[in-house]
């Protein structure tokens, strides 16, 4: 079965995060992304990324990839940060509808979308690498700082700690909150409403938008995936990540 269901209101495609009640990020999450990705590519004119009401997603499956040498997990954590590039790059409008926890992980995939929208429960949104061991990955560092601004976006990353998304809304990180029930209507609308513009003018501008953080990726990533390798297989790196692990 699919961790991603793909559904679509008109021109719109839906993507929900369908991999348990706390949607962690592995491997088959990661490629059947990115293979919906690809195939509402070719008919959608804009996307809503969705998760579950409890976690839009925790962030990394760490009980699955504890279980990697380092050669499955490089290729995995490349695999994981080319998803996060092609959703940031989507020719068309996207936004992410947040009814659960966004963490770690599912921070990052919110952030590879134009617009989120999050609902008023108490959930919360977040960057915990540095209590890790880890670096935030470079992709994920570069969009939050486009987002929220570099002041905001060092004291996110610095502090490692995870903030209702009212506050969330109040630095710019979360666009708009409605109550759950009325959470994905709002976000269609934005979407249909984008989607009445000429779509080829909405694609040049949204390539402007991301062309230096995708130039930078591109000529950075292997090098800072490996920064992020050496840090995630280091002993005491190793050890918090397990302990953390037994928390899912």
């Amino acid at each position: 079965m699919s961790t991603v269901i793909t559904e679509y209101r008109d021109e719109i495609a839906i993507l929900r995060l369908n991999n348990g009640v706390s949607n962690p990020i592995n491997l088959n999450l990661v490629e059947d992304l990115s293979a919906s990705l690809t195939a509402i590519n070719k008919e959608a004119h804009g996307m809503m990324l969705c998760g579950g009401n409890k976690f839009f997603s925790i962030g990394l499956d760490l009980p699955e990839l504890l279980k990697l040498g380092r050669s499955e997990m490089s290729s995995f954590w490349e695999k994981f940060n080319h998803l996060c590039l092609e959703l940031f790059t989507a020719p068309f409008p996207t936004v992410c509808a947040l009814s659960g926890h966004a963490v770690a992980g599912g921070n990052i995939l919110a952030l590879t979308s134009d617009y989120r929208y999050a609902t008023s429960e108490k959930k919360k949104i977040g960057l915990n690498e540095l209590k890790l061991g880890v670096p935030v990955p470079y992709l994920a560092d570069m969009m939050l700082r486009h987002t929220i601004g570099d002041r905001y976006a060092t004291h996110m990353m610095y502090s490692s700690e995870f903030i209702p998304f009212s506050d969330a809304k109040a630095i710019g990180l979360i666009d708009e909150i409605y109550p759950p029930e009325k959470l994905e209507a709002p976000a269609i609308e934005k979407l249909s409403q984008m989607t009445g513009f000429y779509n080829q003018a909405f694609s040049d501008i949204k390539a402007n938008k991301v062309e230096d953080i995708k130039r930078k990726y591109e000529n950075n990533y292997k090098y800072k995936n490996e920064i992020f390798l050496d840090c995630w297989f280091s002993d005491p790196v190793q050890k918090i990540l397990i302990e953390a692990s037994q928390k899912f």
